[in-house]
């Protein structure tokens, strides 16, 4: 039995007041800080209700968001699920910004508001401020006022040109935004707030680069001397390019400056969420792991009771929940349970290695500091790498994984690998490869523009293992693609290493969008 002092206490019961969330940050931060070695931004924590929540959780977690009949949609969708009892609310919503801003629930009792602080004020702010991928692509100190710009921008809009003028454009970007980020590191961070002060050098490039190409097209007087060959063409263009809504931006002929706008918004938004998508697994295991942590020393150290911790052990048992294949609940692999394996596997590697954890990982058994090497792993790698580095055999054989092979031209589906000692590796492999986005999106890239005769953009799709777009979606986007565009688009479906045409698909603009 546990002799708890009542004067350590954090809280008692239940119920909480401002000034008990006060005392559990400043608690749960001396033990992120000093005991686990974390760097975070500054935290600001916002109560809201459970209708704020769900009004969050449709614009895509970013309360900030401008308006969107969508967002709408899925309010309505996740309120009636919600009400029905068919689904429950996070606990918490975070934003990668500076400071930190956490949400949380006002009907969370203590001790869940005490977990929602260390897992989403710490972990993932801890996570967000240090890994490598977020210092590239996002910008923490410029977020917030980028949204709040965004926001001001498209309603301006919706008053000056009309909310469904507004609503095409961004139905549009929206469709297209998964191809609208950029996939390497550039040479210096994006920083969000000198976007809007560097419009206006950007819309004169603009200008001069359309009249140098667009007065080549058929029909126009070309100035002598300056015929447009078709590498000047492509250079002009920036050619080949897998940043759709960045060419659109730049090149499409019809559209106003307000709707490159919107463009531009709806693609800095997307590359804004592009790390967090490649960091599922690391993201949230760290977060879990760390909640783990603080709330065990929280007890160990008598400032929550033993009912407190039971409470947090259930809840935290049912966030890592991996329900079997074979169960309704089954929806793929819980990034939570996985992240929250391998962090504590890592944990179990460097403080208690086996005679297979020294000859797997050499580097790592037995070196006895466990929050430096995670503290290095939160920072330098992403899912995809995570995985491979550091998937163990013996978490291997306790998920009991194994790899299904479905090749197209087999009848029998085939058991490609399982939890032995020759598996280990392909298991390790093709696990790791569900999480690189590289295999995962298509490789849809703008090769050309047809110039010399009806403007049509010609786009391809770099097939990769003979799997190509679904046929519906594609007709989707591809017309929202040729509405932003202007003109018809074409996009030929290619197999890489032949250079053979597997499909071909063609669009031609509405009217109205641009």
């Amino acid at each position: 039995m546990t002799l708890i002092q009542t004067n350590r206490l954090l809280y008692d019961g239940t119920d909480w007041t401002f000034d008990t969330i006060r005392r559990i940050h400043d608690a749960v931060a001396e033990i992120a800080h000093k005991d686990l070695g974390l760097s975070t931004y500054a935290n600001q924590i916002e109560v809201i209700t459970a209708e704020q929540m769900l009004d969050a959780y449709a614009s895509t977690g970013m309360p900030q968001l401008y308006k969107h009949w969508s967002f709408g949609k899925h309010f309505a969708q996740h309120e009636a699920g919600y009400r029905h009892g068919h689904m429950g609310l996070a606990y918490e919503i975070v934003i990668n910004s500076d400071p930190c801003i956490s949400y949380i629930m006002e009907e969370n009792s203590a001790t869940m508001q005490c977990l929602v602080i260390a897992h989403a004020a710490f972990g993932h702010n801890h996570f967000f401020k240090n890994n490598y991928l977020f210092q590239q692509w996002t910008d923490a100190e410029g977020i917030l006022d980028y949204l709040t710009f965004a926001k001001r921008y498209i309603a301006e809009c919706e008053e000056r040109y009309g909310q469904a003028a507004v609503e095409r454009v961004l139905d549009a970007a929206h469709a297209l935004q998964a191809q609208g980020v950029h996939r390497y590191p550039r040479k210096k961070p994006l920083n969000l707030m000198s976007e809007e002060l560097r419009e206006r050098d950007r819309e004169r490039q603009r200008e001069e680069m359309f009249n140098d190409l667009w007065r080549t097209v058929p029909g126009k007087t070309a100035p002598s001397g300056k015929d447009l060959s078709e590498s000047r063409r492509r250079a002009m263009l920036d050619l080949p390019q897998e940043n759709l809504l960045h060419f659109l931006e730049k090149s499409a002929p019809r559209l106003r400056p307000w709707q490159r706008e919107i463009l531009r918004i709806v693609r800095l938004v997307a590359q804004y969420f592009y790390p967090q998508r490649q960091t599922k697994v690391m993201n949230e295991g760290c977060a879990t792991y760390c909640h783990y942590q603080i709330m065990s020393r929280l007890h160990a150290n008598g400032q929550i009771t033993d009912g407190s911790f039971l409470e947090f052990l259930q809840s935290h048992t049912n966030v890592v929940r991996q329900p079997t294949f074979e169960s309704q609940h089954y929806n793929g692999i819980n990034p939570y349970a996985l992240g929250f394996d391998m962090m504590s596997d890592i944990e179990r590697i460097v403080t208690e290695p086996s005679e297979e954890d020294r000859e797997w990982f050499p580097d790592l058994a037995g070196t006895g500091d466990v929050m430096a090497v995670l503290r290095d792993t939160w920072a330098n790698y992403r899912d995809e790498s995570f995985i491979t580095q550091f998937m163990s055999p013996r978490l291997i054989r306790n998920w009991r994984l194994f790899h299904i092979a479905d090749h197209p031209d087999e009848e029998d589906l085939k058991v490609a690998a399982i939890h032995n000692e020759r598996g280990y590796r392909a298991l390790r492999r093709s696990l790791a490869r569900q999480y690189d986005v590289a295999w995962t999106d298509p490789d849809i890239q703008v090769i050309d523009v047809d110039l010399a005769g009806d403007r049509k953009l010609i786009v391809h799709h770099n097939v990769l293992d003979g799997i190509l777009l679904q046929p519906g979606d594609c007709r989707s986007v591809l017309q929202h693609l040729a509405d932003l565009w202007g003109y018809g688009v074409i996009m030929r479906e290619v197999e890489e290493a032949s250079g053979t045409v597997l499909a071909e698909h063609q669009a031609s603009p509405r009217t109205g969008v641009a």
